[in-house]
């Protein structure tokens, strides 16, 4: 079949970053470029060339701090895809794709009962799809749940696969809030992520969207891109932070002590202490990033505030439609955000961007 590979391409993770037993010292991680086999494809799976494929922190997690994947290495990583299909049922062939970053069975009961994005038996490249993963030439993936892209409306198809996971896991995350017109929405960090969460906020009608971040020039992007007002995090203690969101929102004639909802984008220990220090009465913080480490809270508070705390992973299929045509209609930018790079440049890429030396989300292209 025309466009169908022999072997699929792809730079796989042999080995991510761990330590000598023995002697404590750091073992670096491996990546290397290699072939696997093409599988055979089921009734419902197509094969799809990949366009791009976004590097997130949740790919560095797996390969320098330890995070562990479903699947063990050799283990191609890469989560965030966008491509065309070549082979599988023909009413699919030519079609240009967003694949979910995690797809659900849709049979179990989450699934029935609109859980899905937390299926159990979800399967999720780059982590527990087999080998396969987005760092690669080419995926096979089911067909069900996949986005189709009509008409790329002038932004490269590559580009597309920041939609999946950088895009689709805030527009998730407005969801499980019930995000509502008027609200008064905090967003912790104003990275990759925090920067789609404050457009999507606006786009769904937030009435105030205030965000949190240490970095200047992420401040400057996100009064660009839709944040009322940021307040710089940088050297400040929780207190003072506190008191000056205060000061803000009684500034603008709305409460800081009642319904609030509050993303936390970052992930790290701070940024989880700031959003838990301004949970109050009836409001929820949701937790999008993801961290290792642990914090205590007195958890009566959310009893006394009749609060909630809501952890959000991953986006349903059914909403990335929806995540589309809000970027598709201008109501959320991501050709601002987006950088591209050969794929071939992925050690540096992993290197540079677990450095922090990025402003931009990171695609790989394929280039075997």
């Amino acid at each position: 079949m025309p466009g169908v590979p022999e072997k699929i391409q792809t730079w796989r993770m042999v080995r991510p970053y761990g330590k000598n037993k023995e002697t404590g010292e750091t073992v670096p991680g491996v990546l290397e470029k290699a072939e696997i086999p093409v599988p055979e494809l089921g009734s419902d799976d197509v094969l799809v060339e990949i366009a791009g494929c976004g590097v997130c922190h949740t790919d560095l997690g797996y390969f320098y701090d330890g995070v562990p994947t479903v699947n063990s290495p050799p283990l191609t990583l890469g989560h965030e895809i966008s491509g065309t299909v070549v082979a599988g049922d023909d009413a699919w062939i030519g079609r240009n794709v967003i694949i979910p970053a995690v797809m659900p069975c849709m049979k179990c009961e989450l699934c029935k009962a609109g859980r899905g994005n937390r299926c159990l038996n979800q399967k999720m490249p780059g982590n527990s799809h087999g080998a396969y993963g987005g760092f690669s030439s080419h995926i096979p993936v089911p067909s069900r749940g996949l986005c189709v892209i009509e008409d790329l409306k002038g932004i490269p198809l590559s580009h597309y696969a920041v939609i999946a996971d950088a895009g689709t896991t805030p527009y998730q995350a407005a969801m499980r809030a019930q995000l509502a017109q008027g609200d008064v929405v905090v967003v912790v960090g104003a990275g990759g992520v925090g920067m789609n969460m404050i457009q999507i906020a606006k786009a769904l009608g937030a009435g105030l969207v205030i965000g949190f971040e240490v970095d200047q020039p992420k401040i400057e992007r996100a009064l660009k891109f839709g944040a009322d007002f940021m307040i710089d995090a940088k050297g400040k203690d929780i207190k003072s932070l506190k008191d000056e969101f205060k000061a803000l929102c009684k500034s603008q004639g709305l409460p800081s002590n009642y319904g609030l909802k509050i993303f936390e984008c970052t992930g790290a220990k701070v940024g989880q202490e700031i959003g838990l220090a301004l949970l109050t009465f009836v409001s929820k913080l949701i937790l999008i990033g993801y961290g290792m480490h642990t914090i205590e809270f007195m958890f009566s508070r959310l009893m006394a505030f009749d609060a909630e705390i809501i952890g959000t992973w991953a986006c349903l299929p059914e909403y990335y439609p929806r995540m589309l045509e809000l970027v598709q209609s201008g109501k959320v930018q991501i050709e601002p955000f987006v950088e591209t790079r050969p794929m071939s440049e992925i050690s540096q890429v992993f290197e540079d961007q677990h450095a922090g030396r990025f402003t931009r989300r990171i695609v790989l292209e394929p280039d075997f």
